[in-house]
């Protein structure tokens, strides 16, 4: 129960003890005094001006992680802080041994450690409904300073294995005006002094584990710090990634291959096929970079979503290719059709001289496939024939025929390419996963 005396002091609790000594807080709030002995102290004053540093514990019990950026290389972390240190200046008697409980008003009047978070870009202590802070004070002098802070700092990723990394984040703790000379901090029970709760989950990253460590930081211009460290290792999932990168691109490959089966003088065909392919791969690599940091170097994502591209890109150039040579072999054909009416080198010109153009069956050692399967299927040739028939038997060919080969074999490189480009993107894939996984 709370009594107000308008003149004297402020009793938090009225606790009259074997030896009727009272503990009271004063109107002012910048000295506790025992009442009846006159002993004074101030705020600023730590407990042990002169003496050894003042140890001071810390455990953290991590409420909660909840967001991590790649963007802006930074996690936002909400955890209760408590500390822990000994003022003899505020021990009082007690028959019970009980503590009393402060909240946050009294603890602007007396000295609290003044920790900060090193590399942290914004941070608040919650005030809904009241400010979250709690001071408990001990018979014996024993302080226990807990807060409920939201903080949000930096975290240094390396990406260039995303989306297959693994990363480590630290939230480090310090004191930010006194030295190891006056201030010893330290974890108040080794790595049991991190507690966590067992419900946090990100949707990005599977929580490895959380461990903390103590070091010194130095300062060129103030000396040396006591810093704690919290450390947190996170795995990235990759199945998000695996649906919304990986598959589409891999899928855009693979469609790109269809051309190797479409005729060659299907140009509505290919063409708008090897395009269409090229541009879904493009909006896929520019997505991905849309949500990343602008790193300087490349990131594993890039290297799958480029060599895919530049599969896709080959599949244009390989049609480009072959409708070069057709038309090469088209021009060709037709310049010889018109030197076939010449007579010229024919030993008999008298004899009747007839020309066929046409496919015909021959040996497959002979001629080259046209993108026929393999299947007993018929192995067409253009061949331009040149029959010279005898006169008195003008429909009986003669045993003896020459052949001149104009054509050159375009679907060898469709044919080619219905095995290289899959068997190159299956190795890729191979040392790719074997590599990053």
């Amino acid at each position: 129960m709370f009594t107000v005396e308008a003149e004297l002091c402020i009793l938090p609790r009225l606790q009259k003890l074997k030896d009727n000594v009272l503990i009271c807080v004063f109107r002012s709030f910048s000295c506790l005094r025992e009442c009846g002995e006159k002993q004074t102290w101030c705020k600023e004053e730590l407990t042990n001006l002169a003496g050894p540093p003042i140890p001071v514990g810390v455990d953290v019990q991590v409420e909660s992680l909840d967001t991590i950026s790649e963007v802006d290389m930074d996690f936002t972390m909400t955890l209760y802080l408590r500390h822990y240190w000994k003022d003899e200046r505020l021990s009082f008697p007690s028959t019970n041994n009980q503590s009393m409980t402060f909240d946050s008003r009294l603890v602007k009047k007396i000295w609290v450690p003044d920790m900060f978070f090193v590399h942290s870009k914004r941070s608040f202590i919650h005030d809904t409904t009241t400010d979250n802070v709690m001071l408990r004070v001990y018979p014996d002098g024993n302080v226990l300073y807990s807060l409920r802070v939201t903080v949000t700092a930096m975290c240094n990723m390396d990406l260039s294995r995303f989306p297959l990394d693994t990363q480590t984040c630290s939230l480090e703790i310090e004191s930010y005006a006194y030295t190891d000379d006056d201030l010893m901090l330290y974890w108040k029970k080794g790595n049991e002094s991190l507690n966590t709760d067992d419900r946090i989950s990100l949707s990005q990253f599977l929580i490895q584990k959380f461990h903390t460590t103590t070091k010194l930081a130095f300062y060129s211009s103030t000396g040396w710090y006591n810093r704690l460290y919290i450390h947190f290792t996170l795995r990235r999932h990759i199945f998000f990634f695996l649906l919304q990168t990986y598959f589409p691109a891999t899928l855009m490959v693979m469609l790109s291959w269809v051309s190797f089966w479409i005729d060659r003088r299907a140009v509505p065909a290919r063409v708008p096929l090897g395009i269409t392919t090229v541009l879904t791969m493009s909006t896929i690599i520019t997505g991905v970079n849309a949500s990343m940091p602008r790193v300087s170097y490349i990131k594993a994502v890039d290297i799958y979503l480029w060599v895919s591209f530049v599969f896709v890109f080959l599949s244009v150039i390989e049609y480009a290719a072959v409708n070069y040579l057709t038309t090469v072999q088209e021009r060709r054909e037709r310049k010889l059709r018109e030197r076939l009416p010449c007579t010229c080198g024919i030993a008999n010109p008298d004899e009747d001289i007839m020309m066929t153009t046409g496919y015909s069956d021959m040996d497959q050692n002979t001629i080259g496939n046209y993108g026929m399967p393999e299947n007993g299927g018929r192995q067409e040739r253009m061949l331009a024939q040149f029959t010279i028939a005898d006169s008195q038997t003008p429909r009986q060919v003669k045993s003896s025929r020459g052949y001149v080969n104009i054509w050159i074999d375009t679907h060898a490189i469709d044919k080619y390419s219905r095995v290289i480009f899959p068997g190159a993107y299956t190795l890729f894939n191979i040392i790719y996963w074997s590599i990053y996984s």
